[in-house]
């Protein structure tokens, strides 16, 4: 049974960094994509980045290029949100999400998406 459990979120102030966490088990890394997603109050879900394991290749939004940064520790199965110089637009849920399909990150990842974590929420406020 695949689970992915979120944990990091919490309350920062503009400017600050925080690392995400999402706890991954029940299925074999090789052959995913492995991807995190945000939600603000009241928008839609969007995209923050896709990570492909098999080749280590990341797609970062617009948005998170230069501020996010996506990693995985295959030892533990963990894979990781790191954002830098938050803004008050940063404030959503942080949700990981894993795809089956192996190049999904060089498509349209955020239509896919087979397993979510809860999420975790991050508040960014002075």
């Amino acid at each position: 049974q695949v689970q992915l459990v979120e944990s990091g979120g919490g309350l920062v102030h503009p400017g600050d960094s925080l690392r995400l966490s999402c706890a991954m088990s029940g299925f074999a890394l090789k052959n995913h994509g492995l991807a995190w997603f945000r939600q603000a109050p009241g928008k839609e879900r969007e995209g923050v980045a896709c990570y492909t394991v098999n080749d280590g290749e990341i797609y970062y939004e617009p948005y998170a290029s230069g501020r996010f940064t996506v990693f995985l520790d295959d030892s533990t199965d963990t894979y990781y949100l790191h954002m830098t110089k938050l803004k008050q637009a940063d404030t959503a849920t942080y949700y990981c999400a894993v795809d089956v399909r192996p190049w999904v990150c060089y498509s349209d990842y955020v239509s896919g998406m087979h397993y979510w974590g809860t999420g975790t929420p991050v508040t960014v406020s002075a």
